[in-house]
């Protein structure tokens, strides 16, 4: 990678500067502080879930041992920006180095793709669950819903791969001041010494076409689950199934809303703290709130983490 400075070609940038989020000293420690807590916050909350999806026998389903998956993911998504955005609040110099920038952004952007495949994963689980009952243990296998989880995986780290390789390789001239919190695509190949529209509109291709499709997927399988409860007669069915169905879909809209307000039109019309506030919301707060999303709508993960904390005090 060549990285040229407008003043003297001879000088190669060390790195990538990210203002984050421009405040006084003491500004800059309480955000430290904040962040520091949500972060804990959501680690803790995730953790909870997934032991609780490990220890207890009851939610061996294939619904929850997705979930254990998808609280793992947030907790590597929401590890890709936060402990470099809490290391910048104590810098002085707010440096992130060429690999490391890179790397930020392949992982954020993967970890992102495969929450997406996650989420439509949820999605047909619940659509087979209340729209195929009688036919979901067969269809919905232990071997399926393995295939499902590695699939979400793979499918999610290969999608940005080669263009993000591209990128890398491109020549980058002048400033090296990335006005964001993390590596996004748009400011960094705002610094480019060449425009290469091509690659901007590959680049935002690749990812409006995951989240375009899996959520028209995600859609109507809720609108199939949807005419499904309306048919039930029962009221106390009908609250069973919406309560099943209803912290996945809070999750998906929260998801979903904010990374298309992000994506969804072209970046020119937001301004750049609206860009730094609608990524923060999905790529932290989402993650915060998801446990406790799942935690409330779901009584037997309710009573399973209500009797994990009891063991773990006695311990």
């Amino acid at each position: 990678m060549k990285i040229y400075n407008t003043l003297n070609n001879s000088n190669i940038i060390t790195g990538f500067i990210l203002l984050g989020f421009p405040c006084p000293r003491e500004g800059q420690i309480l955000l430290f502080v904040l962040f520091s807590i949500l972060y804990l916050l959501t680690l803790i909350g995730n953790s909870s879930i997934i032991c609780a999806v490990g220890w207890d026998q009851r939610l061996h389903t294939p619904m929850d041992i997705l979930l254990a998956n998808f609280s793992f993911l947030e907790i590597c998504y929401v590890t890709s920006t936060v402990p470099n955005m809490l290391a910048n609040f104590l810098s002085e110099t707010k440096v992130i180095s060429f690999s490391g920038c890179f790397l930020q952004f392949y992982f954020f952007f993967s970890l992102g793709c495969t929450e997406c495949f996650f989420l439509a994963a949820m999605a047909f689980d619940r659509y087979l669950a209340i729209c195929q009952p009688l036919h979901y243990p067969t269809i919905m296998t232990g071997q399926l819903c393995t295939n499902l989880v590695v699939n979400s995986w793979v499918f999610g780290f290969l999608w940005f791969l080669i263009p993000i390789i591209i990128i890398s390789q491109m020549a980058f001239c002048g400033s090296r001041i990335i006005d964001h919190f993390l590596c996004d695509p748009g400011p960094l190949l705002a610094l480019t010494c060449k425009r290469a529209p091509v690659m901007e509109l590959v680049f935002s291709t690749l990812a409006l076409l995951p989240i375009i499709i899996l959520f028209l997927f995600i859609m109507g399988s809720y609108s199939l689950v949807l005419r499904a409860v309306l048919r039930v007669r029962s009221a106390a069915g009908q609250r069973k199934a919406f309560s099943t169905c209803g912290s996945h879909l809070a999750v998906v809209s929260l998801f979903y809303g904010s990374v298309l307000v992000m994506y969804g039109s072209p970046t020119s019309e937001h301004e750049d703290r609206m860009q730094k506030i609608v990524t923060l919301f999905y790529s932290v707060v989402t993650p915060l709130l998801n446990p406790v999303i799942y935690s409330l709508r779901n009584k037997d993960m309710k009573r399973a983490l209500q009797k994990f904390m009891r063991i773990q005090r006695k311990c």
